[in-house]
């Protein structure tokens, strides 16, 4: 068979059923090959979109998403899909086609070094120069990019390796042993570790959880809701920890950091001992690390041995698997419960640093309040995307998730553009209502993916926050640049109702609050996509833990 087809029965062998992708040149021979297997490609309306489509497909799966693309412009357009997949630990496998094997570095038409591009940024990735280790090497890829801590991995494929002919090495499936690569699985952590552990929290006055991704990558909820249940702890999270414990939990107090809500990290700032699961614990989360490290007590649990001590130092640092370390302390503390004092001063910071939302018309429409309206009416039954901005820290901080994995946003490398084809992929995964939420500037990166919705019947219910600027930075310049407004103004954006319904999706616009319920008829009125549009504020604060308030001032 052709090496295209080798490829085909190998994606098939790993369970593949649907394929992202945009066709070139130098990827046409397999997307050639999957009309008669049991795999779908979906067109995209460009590589970008691929790579998202193939991170929310695998967020819902748990599997490796994939797509393809072909050489030179079309592999560079997937690089940022694959930056943000690596940021947010996310399975992928990114096939690229490449021109003839004879011509590498000859600076061939559409020639691009793509596997030395994304080096930094894949967990690994492929020039295959043999057409006869390409069952290998996929099979590997699937291996590496699913076992221990999650990530993409490509595969680049000259295109004269495609279209040889081979005899298949039909050989008995061993298990794979990949040289330098022995990643951590279900084993038991160092249980003197554990022990330690549970001895510095039955020590601790204030002890705090923080739940960071690695979290819902282990799928560790279940242990850490029956852990929590047990022991009292209060407990914050990062963005991809929302929803590890039910955001509706009397024990959860929020999401910490610069965009965080008060409550959350003024508890993280008077806890004696923090016990951090899965966090790399970047600038976004603890801007001051250094401070942390002097007055708090650090333990550290994380998969990934890089991670521990690259922003903050532990007292006392824990390889493995989050799942197995909250098994193993739930036996070492099953008659442990924290001190009632802290419990009842946690819920005081929450007392009095919660406000209520002003809901009367005013000509606008309150996003943070639209949110908590939008979460009651899906029940926890929708998978909920977002772009990056304002839109995206309303959603963390207001939408009560009950299942962690129905929450998809870019948290580590903060992509527009990814909201609204990562919905795509969740809808495709899943067949379940699926929420985008963007602003309008964000949407504007991405919107051309509504035709590959109506192309191949993707449902998607689309929420375009409109305040007519890019707000975060638009308040970012309020803060930083003395409301020297420059280059914020989005003058010039269509009419996002008729956008949507030259696509032939309905859609309907609200400005005020008593506006809301009616436009969440519409939207939920049907499982067909609809688009929403949602007036804001341009001088709505972002809120969180900045809570800043500022006055219109005439943009220039």
């Amino acid at each position: 068979m052709t090496g295209a087809e080798m490829v085909v029965k190998a994606l098939e062998a790993n369970g593949v059923t649907t394929v992202f992708g945009y066709p070139g040149a130098a990827n046409c021979p397999i997307i050639d090959k999957f009309p008669g297997s049991a795999i779908r490609h979906i067109l995209v309306r460009n590589e970008q979109g691929a790579a998202h489509m193939a991170s929310g497909y695998a967020r819902v799966t748990k599997r490796p998403g994939v797509c393809t693309a072909t050489s030179g412009p079309g592999a560079t357009n997937l690089i940022t899909g694959i930056a943000t997949a690596y940021m947010d630990s996310v399975p992928m496998i990114a096939i690229t086609g490449q021109v003839n094997s004879t011509l590498l570095g000859r600076d061939a038409f559409q020639e691009v070094d793509i596997t030395g591009a994304t080096h930094p940024f894949t967990k690994h990735n492929y020039l295959v120069r043999d057409g006869l280790d390409l069952p290998r090497i996929i099979d590997e890829a699937f291996y590496i990019a699913s076992t221990g801590r999650p990530g993409p991995v490509l595969i680049d494929i000259p295109m004269d390796l495609l279209k040889a002919t081979y005899d298949y090495p039909e050989e008995e499936k061993k298990p794979i042993s990949i040289r330098g690569y022995k990643p951590i699985g279900m084993g038991k952590a160092h249980e003197m570790q554990v022990k330690k552990v549970a001895e510095a929290i039955r020590e601790a006055k204030k002890p705090v959880i923080l739940a960071g991704g690695g979290t819902v990558l282990s799928n560790a909820s279940k242990e850490l809701r029956s852990f929590v249940k047990s022991t009292q702890i209060p407990v914050v999270a990062t963005m991809t920890g929302i929803g590890a414990l039910e955001c509706d939990s009397k024990h959860y107090y929020g999401m910490i950091g610069s965009h965080g809500v008060k409550c959350a990290n003024v508890l993280l700032n008077n806890a004696d001992l923090l016990v951090i699961l899965g966090s790399r614990l970047g600038d976004r989360s603890v801007a001051n690390a250094a401070g942390l490290e002097k007055k708090t007590k650090i333990i550290h649990i994380d998969i990934d041995p890089a991670e521990i001590g690259k922003n903050l130092f532990p007292d006392i640092p824990v390889v493995g698997d989050i799942k197995d370390v909250l098994k193993q302390l739930s036996t070492h503390l099953a008659d442990y419960k924290a001190a009632d004092e802290w419990t009842e001063q946690a819920e005081k910071y929450r007392s009095d640093f919660t406000k209520e939302e002003n809901t009367e018309d005013n000509g606008f429409v309150n996003p943070r309040h639209f949110v908590k309206c939008l979460s009651k009416r899906a029940g926890g039954k929708a998978y909920v995307s977002t772009e990056v901005g304002q839109n995206q820290i309303w959603v963390s901080n207001n939408y009560d998730f009950t299942d962690p994995r129905r929450f998809i946003t870019s948290a580590g490398f903060g992509t527009m553009g990814y909201g609204l084809p990562a919905a795509i992929g969740a809808s495709v995964a899943s067949g379940e209502t699926v929420i985008s939420v963007m602003g309008d500037g964000s949407f504007q990166m991405d919107l051309p993916e509504m035709g590959t919705m109506c192309q191949w019947g993707i449902p998607v219910k689309m929420i375009v926050l409109q305040n007519h600027r890019l707000g975060m930075v638009h308040e970012h310049q309020f803060i930083n640049y003395k409301s020297n407004y420059q280059a914020v103004n989005l003058d010039g954006s269509p009419d996002f109702c008729k956008l949507a319904e030259a696509y032939g999706i309905p859609a309907a616009k609200i400005s005020e609050n008593s506006e809301i319920d009616k436009g969440l008829d519409q939207l939920f009125a049907d499982d067909k996509s609809f688009m929403l549009v949602v007036e804001v504020d341009p001088y709505e604060p972002t809120g969180g833990s900045l809570n800043m308030h500022y006055l219109p001032k005439e943009d220039k």
